[in-house]
């Protein structure tokens, strides 16, 4: 059996009691933390919360050397644990296929997502939300400033209404060879510095909301233009970035009760 557990958005203790009944069942648990992570903990300390050895996988042990995940969960109970919830990556997809493949059974225990936290905390409606979007770091993509594909797919929901969530750029050491080497401190996009990139390729008075270390107990939520947020520090990671499209009167209320939001920022009604 494998058993694919998202741990939420923010430490040890993010997990669903189902989760942590599932990890401390295991015989054995895999983990990945290159596609996000648990910025409230460490490996060490979730490991020692739940009493379990965690194997943590690079992106080519889990993509492409699965094979000790897969064998060991031939044999018996494996956990394999990401941030958030474990399907939203394609990665773990794969993953699940390549065990269905083998006749290993799966099973999903769901954790909260970036864009249902999002969603919740800025009160934009989740309805309304449209494609997702990643905003890399420049030399990620080999360019300078957003890609046309970034911009393409927040014109696309804007055109129809639609909110857009940026998710923004990870870089874990050793994750890739444009990122920080091993040993060197994992890279994260800060809110201000995609505000920043948004407010000079796209459009700098164009609406954006800021969430910060959401799951955490002290989150931040933040509304105003881009060229504005673009100045601000919105303190440690993970951050996201919305850019609204309709906004609903009450949308529009909870941003500027909620998020801070200028009124002139907003359209009237």
């Amino acid at each position: 059996m494998l058993t694919f557990i998202g741990l939420g958005l923010y430490d040890e203790r993010s997990v669903t009691v189902e989760g942590r009944e599932a990890l401390r069942a295991a015989d054995r648990v895999f983990a990945e933390f290159y596609t996000s992570r648990l910025v409230g903990t460490t490996v060490d300390d979730l490991a020692a919360h739940h009493g379990v050895d965690v194997e943590v996988r690079d992106r080519e042990g889990v993509e492409q050397r699965p094979e000790p995940i897969l064998d060991a969960a031939e044999d018996g109970d494996v956990a394999f644990l990401t941030a958030g919830d474990t399907m939203i990556s394609t990665t773990h997809v794969d993953l699940r296929v390549r065990a269905a493949e083998r006749g290993v059974d799966t099973r999903v225990i769901h954790g909260v997502t970036a864009q249902s936290a999002a969603s919740s905390l800025t009160g934009l409606q989740n309805y309304r939300f449209g494609k997702a979007v990643t905003l890399p770091f420049p030399y990620a993509h080999g360019a300078d400033g957003v890609p046309q594909s970034v911009r393409d797919g927040i014109d696309a929901n804007r055109d129809r209404g639609l909110h857009t969530l940026v998710y923004l750029d990870i870089k874990v050491a050793g994750s890739s060879p444009a990122g920080p080497q091993p040993g060197e401190p994992d890279e994260y996009m800060s809110a201000s510095t995609a505000a920043e990139m948004l407010a000079d390729d796209w459009d700098a008075s164009a609406l954006g909301v800021v969430v910060g270390r959401a799951g955490s107990p002290d989150p931040v939520v933040a509304a105003d233009r881009l060229g504005a947020l673009a100045d601000r520090d919105f303190g440690d990671p993970l951050h996201m970035l919305v850019v609204p499209g309709d906004l609903h009167h009450l949308e529009a209320e909870a941003l500027e009760t909620l998020a801070g939001c200028p009124a002139e920022a907003l359209p009237e009604f």
